[in-house]
């Protein structure tokens, strides 16, 4: 029984010294035996035993009683300073996402195009493929013309008056009028096509040169 009231005391002398540390604690501002330093504006170094209120805009350490770094406590910000330095943050994030995707299209450029060769045969397979697509638009111009001349016999006798043509070949002539712009229509558009392709390949030609020089496996041409 009295080993039982011997520890009851005990555990209450231990809780009641744990309460007067944390209020001793709390009453210091939470301070724990750190000194802070700092360089203020105007380069004095400051130390003191609680955050040194003119080094708020600055970066302070918390030092251990040895006298080395505990922690290092941030530069309290504005709003505003708050603000800029989150957009700041987010702009270098945005660099250096487009860093990392630049790099990953230049090596994913040298693994298709490893040398010169490479890439002068694939510009001219596109070109082949392009002028392939123009040739038979031609040859539906060259097979309209045909048709045309044929429509212009049937119209001879109403070249004065084509308005008294019969409805038939009237509408025979607009098919064909309207089938030849767009043949040329198509054609134009795929000159377009031609020129963007060549422009791509020169752009990718000057950048290669590039990564051909500093790559091992690769020429510059």
């Amino acid at each position: 029984m009295r080993t039982q009231k011997f520890f009851a005391m005990l555990s209450s002398t231990l809780l009641l010294a744990w309460g007067v540390a944390q209020a001793q604690t709390a009453a210091n501002g939470g301070a724990s035996g750190g000194i802070y330093s700092c360089t203020d504006s105007r380069g004095r170094i400051i130390t003191a035993d609680r955050p040194i209120a003119d080094c708020i805009d600055r970066e302070q350490r918390e030092l251990n009683p040895s006298g080395t770094t505990r922690r290092t406590v941030e530069p309290t910000y504005t709003a505003r300073e708050a603000a800029e330095r989150e957009e700041r943050a987010r702009q270098a994030a945005i660099l250096q996402a487009r860093q990392v995707e630049e790099r990953r299209r230049e090596r994913a450029l040298l693994v298709r195009y490893p040398n010169a060769a490479a890439h002068n045969r694939e510009r001219a397979e596109a070109l082949v493929q392009i002028d392939a697509v123009i040739q038979a638009a031609q040859k539906r111009l060259a097979e309209l013309s045909d048709e045309r001349k044929k429509i212009d016999e049937e119209l001879e006798f109403y070249k004065s008056d084509i308005s008294r043509a019969p409805g038939a070949v009237r509408r025979k002539l607009d098919d064909n009028v309207q089938s030849v712009s767009v043949q040329n229509r198509f054609i134009g558009e795929q000159e377009d096509e031609k020129r963007r392709v060549n422009s791509r390949f020169d752009d990718e030609r000057i950048r290669l040169r590039q990564l051909w020089t500093t790559d091992a496996g690769g020429t510059a041409r």
